[in-house]
């Protein structure tokens, strides 16, 4: 096919997912990827990789001046929902502005479609199942900046032609996902956790809400979207139906981990307590339907994760406040 398609965080891990598909369907792929929270070796061998940022403009502008993109995937982003109440520059410089740079390039290159992966972090606090046709109300930075990149996009739309495809996805997880973060992907913590032997970290009681998505149901689609004239100019939410308590998910990790080294109940933190939202929107556009369970995406991950092994957890430098971080987060403290 003629053109390019570039991916930003196509080193990470939805986003590698994408590039796989996107290859397998005969196109050209260039990958953009700082290293920041992906591995190189998440990168097909097809595709053609350049390390870099979103946020260095003078390379997003060389990239496309050098190359002839047609379509741009962006999922280059730091998605920790909970921590970037502590980061905010940090959150829009890359969540936002990197954005921005994108978008710039895409209007001034003429670019087909612009596909965009954000969250339902946009939503908040709001009415459940959370549908595409509600008010955003988003709680965090994160959600805050997710929501602005929509609505330039809209807003691109309608002032330069760009065509946009928007998709919300949600707690999803999978093989390639990054363990060894401790801010965000609780899955991926579980089974870091299970292999230490250390008991599994929840915030609260427990009782907390989430559809968790398994990643083979959701990159498909993702990719496959430019190919479908009615998604363009249209926002998605997308990924699981079923929510399950973090109680709940509990259960099922320490099940398929094979190990049960118990519960360290933390303080509460700050966040949205139930969050799942309707796919009846995605469901009819892209005839998709949800080919594995919960269960059937954990045991596919854990056998993935046991092969990996343990990764460490690093510490976030340059927090910016911390005030009522909670504590597990801070430095030095260690959920025991």
């Amino acid at each position: 096919m003629e053109g390019n398609i570039l991916v930003t965080g196509g080193a990470g891990f939805i986003g590698s997912h994408v590039v796989d598909r996107l290859i397998k369907m005969n196109y050209k792929v260039l990958v953009l990827d700082d290293l920041s929270g992906g591995f190189k070796e998440n990168v097909n061998p097809s595709a053609n990789f350049i390390r870099g940022s979103v946020t260095n403009e003078a390379l997003i502008k060389k990239i496309f001046n050098n190359n002839k993109i047609e379509y741009v995937y962006h999922l280059a982003a730091y998605a920790a929902e909970g921590l970037s109440h502590f980061i905010k520059k940090f959150n829009y410089e890359n969540n936002l502005i990197g954005s921005i740079n994108l978008i710039n390039a895409s209007v001034n290159h003429d670019v087909k479609c612009f596909v965009f992966t954000s969250s339902i972090a946009v939503y908040g606090k709001n009415q459940l199942p959370m549908t595409e046709n509600m008010i955003p109300q988003p709680e965090d930075s994160y959600g805050i900046a997710k929501l602005a990149v929509e609505q330039e996009l809209k807003a691109s739309h309608e002032m330069f032609g760009l065509n946009y495809i928007i998709f919300r996805p949600h707690n999803v997880y999978g093989e390639r996902q990054n363990i060894g973060d401790k801010y965000r992907n609780v899955i991926g913590i579980f089974m870091n956790q299970c292999m230490q032997g250390k008991p599994l970290a929840v915030f609260g009681d427990g009782m907390q809400s989430r559809a968790f998505s398994y990643i083979k149901d959701i990159a498909p689609a993702i990719a496959e979207s430019i190919h479908l004239k009615d998604a363009y100019n249209e926002i998605f939410n997308i990924g699981a139906d079923v929510p399950y308590t973090i109680n709940q998910l509990v259960d099922e990790v320490v099940r398929v981990m094979e190990v049960n080294p118990g519960v360290n109940h933390l303080e509460e933190r700050n966040e949205v307590k139930h969050a799942f939202s309707s796919h009846d929107k995605v469901s009819s556009c892209f005839k998709l339907k949800a080919k594995y369970s919960l269960r059937e995406g954990l045991l596919a991950m854990a056998k993935w994760a046991k092969k990996t092994g343990v990764k460490k957890s690093k510490e976030f430098k340059n927090i910016e406040i911390n005030k009522n971080m909670p504590k597990s987060w801070q430095k030095n403290v260690e959920s025991k």
